[in-house]
C-alpha cells in the first residue's frame, strides 16, 4: 500500500526530490534528460500519485525541471536563484554545476565618474574593471562587469579570475567579507557585444542587475553591471506584511 508518511521526519515528496536532486548533482541526470512520470515515481517511492505529482510541481516551481504537456518532465536548463547574495560560482557550486568563465576585460587604470560616486570614491579614482563572459553547462549564462578602487586592491588585475570566485579573492587575499547589496533590476536589448559574447541574437531580451556590494564594515566595495540570459534566471522575492 502506498505510504505518504514522514520518514525520520521528512515528508514523502521531500524524499522524491531530494532523490532527483542527487542525480542530477552526481551526474546520473543531465540537462534534457527524462525523469520519470507521477505514476513511475509513485510506484518506485511508494507514495500516493498526489504525492509523486506535488514532488514534481514543486521541482517545476524551482526550475530544476520543467513539464512538457504530452511528452514528459525533463531536468531543465539551470537557472539562478536571486535571493541570496552569492557570488556566480557559489550559485553555479549550489546546483552541483562547475563554472568558467572567459575574461573579456581586465584592466587597473580606467577612470569613470559615475562608477567612482557609486563606490564613494573621488572623480578621477583609478578602478580595476573585470568583465568576463560566465558560463556553466557548457553555455554562456552572463556577461558580467566588475568595479573596484585600483587603489585598494592592488595586485587585483594581475591575477587570473578565470576559475575562481572574486569574492573568495577579496577575502582571501584582501580580508573582505562581503555582506550585503544595493540592486536595480531592469530589462535591456542585447547590443551586439552582449550578443556575440553571450551567445544570442542582437536585440534579445536581458536581465540587467546593477548590483552596488557592501562589506561587513558597510563600506561600498564592489560595483557589478550583470547582463544575464533572461530564460537562465529566476528572481525569488518573499514579501512580509
Amino acid at each position: 500500500m502506498a505510504s505518504n508518511h514522514r520518514n525520520g521526519g521528512q515528508p514523502a515528496y521531500k524524499r522524491i526530490q531530494d532523490s532527483i536532486r542527487k542525480r542530477i548533482e552526481t551526474g546520473k541526470l543531465n540537462q534534457g534528460d527524462v525523469v520519470e512520470s507521477e505514476r513511475e515515481l509513485a510506484r518506485i517511492h511508494k507514495v500516493s500519485l498526489m504525492t509523486a505529482r506535488h514532488a514534481l510541481a514543486d521541482l517545476a516551481r524551482e526550475g530544476i525541471v520543467e513539464r512538457r504537456h504530452g511528452a514528459g518532465t525533463f531536468v531543465a536548463p539551470p537557472k539562478i536563484h536571486f535571493n541570496k547574495l552569492m557570488s556566480y560560482t557559489e550559485q553555479m557550486a549550489s546546483r552541483g554545476l562547475a563554472t568558467r568563465s572567459k575574461i573579456v576585460r581586465m584592466s587597473a587604470s580606467e577612470t569613470d565618474a559615475e562608477i567612482a560616486a557609486r563606490l564613494s570614491l573621488p572623480a578621477g579614482s583609478r578602478l580595476v574593471v573585470v568583465e568576463r563572459v560566465r558560463q556553466a553547462a557548457d553555455e554562456p549564462f552572463a556577461l558580467e562587469t566588475c568595479y573596484l578602487s585600483a587603489d585598494e586592491f592592488p595586485g587585483l588585475a594581475d591575477g587570473t579570475l578565470a576559475r575562481g570566485s572574486l569574492f573568495a579573492t577579496l577575502e582571501n587575499d584582501y580580508g573582505i567579507e562581503l555582506a550585503y547589496a544595493d540592486e536595480e533590476i531592469d530589462a535591456t536589448p542585447a547590443d551586439p557585444t552582449a550578443a556575440e559574447l553571450i551567445s544570442v541574437p542582437k536585440g534579445s531580451p536581458l536581465l540587467r542587475i546593477r548590483q552596488i556590494i557592501f562589506s561587513t564594515k558597510g563600506r561600498a566595495t564592489l560595483y557589478v553591471v550583470g547582463l544575464y540570459r533572461s530564460g537562465r534566471h529566476t528572481l525569488l522575492i518573499r514579501r512580509f506584511r
